[in-house]
């Protein structure tokens, strides 16, 4: 499993949560806590909102933990929403298109889970991102899919949470008709730049992990704590989405259509 960060608040650098604290995603890129691997070595990404409208983006192949640029680029970029991600690949290949976070238009989003039986529903699923949308898949990845997918939900005029709970429910669908046993997991970020939608959700009883931090100033989601702030960490419960907007957040539940996919 991968591990991400997501932050909203008073600008900050990069290196406050990639770097910095005791348990840092560069941290946890060799020592995760609560991942089935310690290592997520894969390669990583960094994802930020400045002056543009669209986010700045960095991935890399090499793991976080020996990246010198990855230090560099934390000490000197300050963003007030940005996202960052450790990769542990899960069966497609190790390329920079395929690390964390995506980029399109002014829009960010990474993920850390599996779809189940991806390899048998890959071309179906393809198949329902809309041309519009279409060119822009530079990867092999469900996660780069997925998103692909929400966005094209998100252009018929779903609100992004809505969106993002109907492309699970259309990858279900074809999970069922393929006959896949195995779990869909998904904890995965989206952002615009302004707002960002967390989301903590399974088709199983074993979610990825997923943490929400809700300090005076800003709002940290990650899929473990990053500091020794203990008591501001709180467990994302399972089926949930966390929305954050300019240093605030709420928790609400995540329904996904699993009638139409029972």
């Amino acid at each position: 499993m991968c591990r991400f960060l997501a932050y909203s608040g008073v600008p900050v650098f990069l290196e406050d949560f990639v770097a910095s604290p005791c348990h840092s995603l560069i941290h946890q890129s060799l020592h995760a806590e609560e991942a089935k691997t310690g290592t997520n070595g894969d390669g990583f990404g960094v994802g930020w909102y400045g002056e543009r409208s669209e986010p700045g983006q960095y991935r890399e192949i090499r793991p976080a933990w020996s990246d010198e640029n990855l230090l560099s680029i934390s000490r000197q970029v300050r963003s007030h929403l940005f996202f960052a991600h450790v990769r542990a690949a899960t069966g497609t290949a190790t390329t920079r298109a395929n690390c964390h976070p995506f980029v399109h238009g002014r829009h960010l989003f990474m993920h850390n889970g599996q779809v189940g039986g991806y390899a048998l529903i890959r071309r179906r699923l393809e198949a329902l991102i809309p041309d519009t949308l279409y060119d822009a898949r530079v990867g092999t990845t469900d996660s780069e899919a997925l998103f692909l997918l929400a966005l094209a939900h998100m252009e018929e005029g779903l609100p992004a949470p809505d969106a993002l709970a109907a492309a699970i429910g259309d990858v279900l669908l074809l999970m069922q008709a393929a006959g896949v046993q195995e779990p869909l997991r998904c904890a995965a970020a989206l952002a615009d730049g302004e707002t960002i939608h967390a989301i903590r959700w399974s088709s199983d009883a074993k979610p990825p992990t997923l943490y929400v931090c809700n300090r005076d100033d800003s709002v940290v989601v990650a899929s473990e704590p990053v500091d020794a702030a203990r008591d501001c960490w709180q467990a994302v419960p399972p089926n949930a989405l966390v929305t954050a907007t300019r240093g605030s957040a709420s928790v609400s539940v995540f329904e996904v259509g699993l009638k139409r996919a029972a």
